[in-house]
């Protein structure tokens, strides 16, 4: 590697909090096989083998996760909470969050085409970067790093086993915004024995969801079970400081 990488990755372990013993594993992590393909004479190696690793130590993690949180649930629903939050959108935000997409060395056809903003290849660059920090640092500092990130996605995941969705929003924009939801009235429609109300949910000024209701109760509810919904999602990337998606 020559000086400007090495202050890049540099730049990016300060990023990711976590310092590597071996730095090649950090290179070898954010390495597309466009690269290696059209840089044969570098002799540097793929990321695919540490991505099918990383794919490993994030599933056994989180499940470990969700084996604790929920002790009494069966094998089937922690199957889904687990599929909810590791695959390739809640991962490629994590990516976005800590800018990996900037750091990756792709081929020329791979940048051309908008290699670093792709989903599934920054979902595979964030697994090859936990696998990197296994084979770096062991499981436990490699775990550590996933469950900080993961709690908040886990908690979005849950939505479903939650009756009181404004309870459960609050927890999860508590997680991941610091800070509390509020509910507004944006329309209210019909005759007084029927009415119906649209309300949305708000995090600081930006709107998450909206849902309706024959009351403002309802209506609420709805919204919450929206905001889940799209938390779930884009949890990581709205956390990161991005624009809001919802209207």
């Amino acid at each position: 590697m020559n000086e400007e990488r090495v202050r890049a990755l540099k730049e990016l372990e300060a990023s990711l909090g976590y310092c590597f013993e071996d730095m090649g594993l950090l290179d070898n992590a954010l390495t597309h096989r466009s690269f290696v393909n059209e840089n044969n004479s570098l002799s540097c190696k793929d990321n695919e083998r540490l991505e099918f690793l990383g794919d490993a130590v994030l599933e056994l993690t989180v499940s470990d996760m969700l084996m604790k949180k929920f002790p009494d649930d069966a094998e089937g629903e922690l199957s889904k909470l687990r599929a909810s939050v590791v695959n390739e959108q809640p991962l490629a935000g994590l990516a976005r969050r800590f800018r990996i997409g900037e750091f990756l060395l792709l081929g020329r056809g791979e940048e051309a085409s908008g290699g670093r903003m792709k989903p599934s290849l920054l979902a595979n660059a964030f697994e090859s970067l936990i696998a990197a920090m296994y084979l770096d640092g062991g499981f436990d500092r490699a775990a550590a790093f996933t469950r900080m990130l993961f709690e908040p996605l886990i908690e979005a995941g849950t939505a479903a086993v939650y009756r009181d969705y404004k309870t459960a929003a609050q927890e999860i924009c508590q997680a991941l915004f610091q800070e509390l939801p509020r509910y507004a009235i944006i329309e209210e429609t019909g005759p007084d024995h029927d009415k119906r109300f649209e309300t949305s949910l708000i995090i600081g000024e930006r709107i998450i969801a909206t849902g309706t209701g024959r009351n403002k109760k309802e209506a609420e509810q709805q919204a919450a079970k929206m905001a889940l919904e799209t938390l779930r999602e884009n949890g990581p990337l709205l956390a990161g400081g991005t624009d809001a998606i919802g209207p």
